[in-house]
């Protein structure tokens, strides 16, 4: 009766996807849109109460009262806070459930996350145990690169060499592929929330100017860059004066925000550098051809694609909206869960 029970659950529940990110978590809806939220949750310090989850929460950043925390329970793409994250994911699968149809929305959904090449056995139980509690009927992983890259349209069945690089909020995964198979890969530690931690001490060091992490993340949306393009662009600045305290507006250039953002770029030029020294002799001539191809977030950072290409000789892509790669990957493998089993067995395993 019991195995009765589970197929009838597996036949009718659906398919959900989950970018698991440490700046956004995106979310696939078998047969619907992809769903994105920061990845942000807001809690009362003093009851315990979730009071936020997503854009809300993000908006109360930096601007909270004493009894209210809003707080990033991801970090470096794991999980750093367990409570919090299985109310995030119990938050964004009620979403996913609600915009399923008919019987779909009576049973648990399956849930197929997406994780850091790295992750450590630890931590990827700790991920499905997390969505298993929020709700879903069966969790299995898939390594983030690998997803990134059937998201982005790479022939990963090929016997030739994809090569992908996926920035995130929390990491940068560099990963070869070949034959449904991660040939060499490595996860750095930087990604888009180091590069507004680079523009925030930045403008301390520099202008004894204390701003937060919505406006870096503004700085370095409007003027940044990472390839001399146009230097001469500025915008105004506010934030808070170190000395006397009293609020204060600076101008900043292009310039500036480039030469801050040198060291998390430069620690993601190294970690491809290093990928691409690892690739066998045969795969590497494949990439003088099809190249790198460049996805999440990090990948719409003015003149990134200009500045690899430079400096690795091969030719750079980005694929299109950059953001929902992993996502678009999770979908495109739940649609084909036969065809993709091995990589989500890979991933089960490591």
């Amino acid at each position: 009766m019991a195995s009765i029970i589970k197929e009838i659950m597996r036949k009718f529940s659906s398919n959900i996807g989950i970018d698991l990110g440490t700046a956004n978590c995106l979310v696939y809806v078998s047969g619907k849109e992809i769903i994105s939220e920061p990845s942000v949750v807001a809690i009362n310090t003093q009851t315990k109460e979730i009071i936020a989850v997503g854009s809300a929460a993000k908006d109360m950043l930096g601007r909270t009262p004493g009894c209210l925390k809003a707080i990033r329970p991801m970090k470096d793409g794991v999980i750093a806070d367990y409570r919090i994250t299985e109310e995030m994911l119990r938050y964004f699968i009620r979403i996913a459930q609600s915009k399923t149809s008919g019987i779909h929305k009576i049973f648990p959904p399956r849930v197929l996350v997406a994780v850091p090449y790295d992750i450590t056995p630890v931590e990827a139980n700790a991920v499905r145990d997390s969505a298993l509690r929020a709700g879903a009927e069966s969790v299995h992983t898939i390594p983030e690169p690998m997803a990134a890259a059937i998201g982005a349209g790479l022939p990963i069945e090929d016997p030739v060499a994809s090569m992908i690089v996926d920035i995130g909020g929390g990491t940068t995964e560099v990963a070869v592929i070949s034959l449904y198979g991660i040939v060499d890969a490595r996860t750095v530690r930087v990604g888009g929330d180091e590069m507004d931690a680079a523009i925030i001490n930045y403008m301390k060091k520099t202008y004894n100017l204390f701003i937060g992490e919505r406006t870096a993340e503004q700085i370095k949306m409007t003027i940044g860059s990472a390839y001399p393009e146009d230097d001469n662009a500025s915008m105004d600045v506010k934030g808070r004066d170190f000395l006397p305290g009293l609020p204060k507006t600076v101008r900043i250039t292009a310039k500036e925000i480039r030469l801050a953002l040198k060291e998390p770029i430069t620690n993601i030029l190294e970690a491809i550098r290093a990928t691409l020294d690892r690739c066998p002799p045969e795969l590497s001539g494949d990439l003088v051809d099809r190249g790198i191809m460049l996805a999440g977030g990090g990948a719409l950072l003015r003149g990134l694609d200009r500045l690899i290409s430079e400096e690795t000789k091969l030719p750079v892509f980005i694929c299109e909206a950059p953001l929902e790669a992993v996502a678009r990957g999770t979908r495109v493998a739940l649609q084909n869960i036969d065809r993709y089993a091995s990589t989500i067995m890979q991933s089960e395993l490591n």
